[in-house]
């Protein structure tokens, strides 16, 4: 056969079998398959899961926002479940992908803030960030160095979140700055900061003003959380002598809820706007008693109740945006006569989170030194904080540190429900720490 034959002939060969293809692929897989249903309509996307319910209990009226750039709120994602996953996929966002990579004790290390002297941390505050991996410090004591010594002191304490241990989370860095005789950091670089009851004789937006200004100079400073405004109300002038914890240090901004609102909302606001986080206290108010919670037992207010006047300031803090809260001590038999608010269901939410509707970090005032707390153990404190709803446990006592972290980590490991607590914490202070600008990239 001449070969240009043999080529037109193997062509033809060629076009047969590739047509042969074609039909078996539209055809067999239709005859393997059986008949074919009818086609129904397509779900939609938004209808394969519950819809969020939006934050309640907040007033709508306008008020002027306080939104620092290390806003506080928790994400609305729930925290990874123990065991293994039931759900598709885990949790999307850094704040999840990094508590999903520590352990139990790393994860209670983010949910306490412990003390360190303002002139540089002791062996005890270092044994604290270093073998509890204890993540938040706060600034304590006094200190006239200025502003540059007190940057170095922090640059010290922040290089101790660097290795693996605190999974390179960085800390909030707190301290106690109100003005008056209530001002931890002092000296060069440092405005001599006026009483708060002063800064209530000022215009709303020339104390905002002001504390920008004083924002700055702790944010030079390292600083990034400042735990003022107070915004408790003392019921009078004549009362504020009587008044051990607020009224006798002129810590209040005036003498009605309306005045101790504007300019509490008015400082948070300037804090907020030199990159700070303002934190309101002491929720639901001290200024009704008359023995201070950090040197006495049995502080009680039996007046304050569940939907008092004097609240009216912290709601309207709530209202404004402010992302963190500090909760009181002092027992309120009116709202919940069976615990101290730091450790009742009822003051943190149904009160704080439910009736105001508030979203944040909800921070406990000292669970350390606090004599009010004397006749419960360390080792429950933080525990019984973190279960009445609470996020973040201050002990203003490193040597006391170790035990509100072990009975954490404890009740924890015990507990699976409460482990998912401290799970949700965590990941609430984490995604603080991610709008921060804290965590690791």
């Amino acid at each position: 056969m001449p070969h240009r034959n043999w080529k037109a002939w193997a062509a033809v060969a060629v076009g047969i079998v590739a047509v042969l293809a074609v039909a078996g692929a539209l055809i067999l897989p239709r005859l393997l398959a059986g008949p074919t249903a009818a086609p129904g309509p397509t779900p939609s996307a938004a209808g394969t899961s519950p819809a969020t319910a939006s934050p309640s209990g907040a007033s709508t009226r306008p008020t002027p926002t306080v939104t620092p750039s290390a806003a506080g709120a928790p994400p609305t994602s729930s925290a990874p479940a123990r065991g293994p996953s039931t759900t598709a996929s885990p949790p999307a966002g850094r704040p999840a992908q990094i508590l999903a990579s520590m352990s139990l004790e790393q994860r209670v290390g983010q949910i306490i803030m412990v003390s360190s002297p303002a002139a540089g941390p002791d062996a005890a505050a270092l044994d604290a960030m270093r073998r509890l991996h204890i993540g938040n410090v706060f600034l304590k004591g006094r200190s006239t160095a200025g502003v540059g010594a007190v940057a170095a002191v922090v640059r010290g304490i922040r290089a101790e979140a660097t290795d693996a241990g605190t999974r390179r989370v960085g800390q909030f860095i707190a301290t106690d700055q109100e003005g008056g005789q209530v001002q931890v950091l002092r000296g060069p670089g440092f405005s001599d900061m006026p009483t708060a009851l002063a800064q209530g004789g000022m215009a709303p937006a020339a104390l905002r003003a002001a504390a920008a200004g004083w924002g700055r100079e702790l944010a030079a400073a390292g600083v990034n959380v400042n735990f003022a405004p107070v915004m408790d109300t003392v019921p009078s002038a004549a009362f504020a002598p009587q008044n051990t914890p607020i009224g006798h240090f002129q810590r209040e901004f005036g003498y009605t809820p309306a005045a101790v609102s504007a300019h509490g909302i008015a400082f948070a606001q300037g804090m907020a706007d030199a990159g700070l986080i303002a934190v309101p206290k002491h929720f639901p108010g001290l200024g009704r008693v008359t023995a201070n919670t950090d040197t006495a037992s049995g502080v009680t207010d039996t007046v304050t109740g569940r939907h008092d006047p004097f609240v009216a300031p912290f709601a309207d803090a709530v209202e404004a945006g402010t992302p963190w809260m500090m909760l009181s001590n002092a027992s309120y038999p009116a709202i919940d006569p069976r615990h101290d608010a730091v450790f009742s269901p009822t003051v943190i939410g149904g009160m704080l989170r439910g009736d105001l509707g508030f979203r944040g970090i909800v921070v406990s005032d000292d669970l350390c030194d606090a004599v009010q707390l004397s006749g419960v153990a360390p080792e429950q404190r933080g525990a019984d904080f973190l279960a009445a709803g609470g996020t973040l446990a201050l002990c203003t006592d490193q040597q006391l540190a170790p035990r509100i972290w072990a009975g954490i980590v404890a009740r924890a490991k015990a507990d699976p429900a409460f482990a998912s607590t401290v799970d949700a914490a965590a990941l609430a202070v984490l995604g603080a720490k991610d709008r921060a600008g804290l965590l690791p990239r």
